[in-house]
């Protein structure tokens, strides 16, 4: 889960971390009153928006106090368009609005779960403000990682190891120890999955401040985070995403044109795999889990159908703990419905597949039935031509 660069800095200063000073207004009306707590002449107006790329877009100004209800009603309703929006971009609807400062130098800092080894990976390089991936293909040399176990607390010897590339001033390093132990705690004790501090300023002044923060946390965890879960902003949300959560469903819409209903992860990414392999690309990421009833099988027909670059559908469905046959039923129901219009090709195999197959085959509709996932996906892509 996703949450907005202000709400990720509220969060770092709840657990003690210096970070600039700003504020979040939802409308105009809203700007006089609230900057007033604000100290400096030139303000910095950044859109909130789920995407990084914002300032290569437009989407981050600097201005003079004067004119800052002039640029921010440019910037309210924007549609900003980054490498991480897609060409559709998104609308701006919140502006964080924080002091400018003198930089100095533009760190970077970050710590995220480490699948492979089983710890947590922190990231420092003294290139800050930029792509990180930019820095490690550029200068690999400038960026420092350390692993450390999963437990309550950094050692000492620990946070002067991830510090050192920084060559930070006794008063820095205090700062930045606490910035530390805060990010720690708040991937180890929230759930979170990734906080990135891109930059980390240190001011002329000699003062270290995060100057932009990104925290990205477990939605698997979100059960037990209700303070972090009353923090997503369904507004950044694609609107099919939510309506699958609502229903059990993993959905990631894509770009492509053929949609895919698969059980298992796995299994799904080999059908979007293969879907490329003959030239075509896939309309969504589409898991309905190992035991999903009718319905869940028919909301998950209804999504791809609601994506309308859709023009074909492939369901390749594996039944384990999944019968076929209830996936059948829920297709048959779930295309009734919605008076199916493009082409579909079903490959079961597994549990009651030999039902499954005779309901779809008496359903009346037109279904092109494959073999195997090879045949299934030449199929598809054939009845989309």
């Amino acid at each position: 889960m996703n949450i907005h660069e202000y709400q990720a800095k509220e969060i770092l200063k709840e657990h003690g971390a210096s970070v600039s000073e700003g504020v979040v207004v939802f409308k105009l009306e809203e700007i006089d009153e609230k900057i007033k707590i604000l100290n400096t002449e030139k303000l910095v107006l950044k859109a909130q928006i789920h995407a990084g790329g914002r300032g290569k877009a437009g989407g981050v100004k600097l201005v003079d106090r004067a004119k800052i209800y002039e640029e921010a009603k440019k910037m309210f309703g924007k549609t900003l368009v980054t490498h991480q929006t897609g060409p559709e971009g998104k609308e701006v609807k919140k502006i964080y609005i924080q002091e400018a400062y003198d930089i100095e130098k533009e760190l970077y800092l970050s710590c995220l779960v480490d699948r492979d080894t089983s710890k947590i990976a922190f990231i420092s390089s003294t290139e800050g403000g930029v792509d990180i991936e930019k820095v490690a293909h550029e200068s690999p040399q400038k960026i420092l990682t350390n692993k450390v176990d999963l437990k309550e607390k950094l050692s000492t010897k620990e946070i002067k190891s991830i510090l050192k590339i920084f060559n930070l001033n006794d008063e820095q390093k205090k700062k930045a120890e606490k910035l530390l132990n805060a990010m720690f705690s708040i991937l180890v004790h929230k759930d979170a999955s990734l906080i990135e501090i891109n930059p980390l300023i240190i001011t002329k002044e000699k003062k270290l401040i995060c100057l932009d923060a990104k925290i990205n946390f477990d939605d698997n965890a979100m059960y037990r985070r209700p303070e972090i879960l009353k923090l997503r902003d369904l507004n950044e949300e694609e609107p099919a995403e939510i309506e699958a959560s609502k229903f059990g469903l993993a959905y990631i819409k894509l770009n492509g044109s053929i949609g895919c209903m698969v059980n298992g992860a796995g299994l799904a990414m080999a059908t979007m795999d293969i879907i490329k392999l003959y030239g075509q690309e896939p309309a969504n990421f589409l898991d309905v889990g190992g035991g999903a009833t009718k319905d869940q099988v028919s909301a998950a027909f209804k999504l791809i159908l609601s994506d309308k670059k859709v023009k074909g559908i492939l369901i390749n469905i594996f039944g384990g703990i999944m019968r076929c046959d209830i996936l059948a039923q829920g297709v048959v129901e779930a295309a009734k419905e919605t008076n199916i219009k493009v082409p579909l090709v079903v490959r079961l195999a597994g549990t009651n597949f030999e039902k499954g197959k005779e309901i779809l085959d008496k359903s009346g509709l037109k279904i092109l039935s494959a073999s195997d996932l090879n045949d299934a996906a030449k199929k598809i892509v054939e009845a989309i031509k």
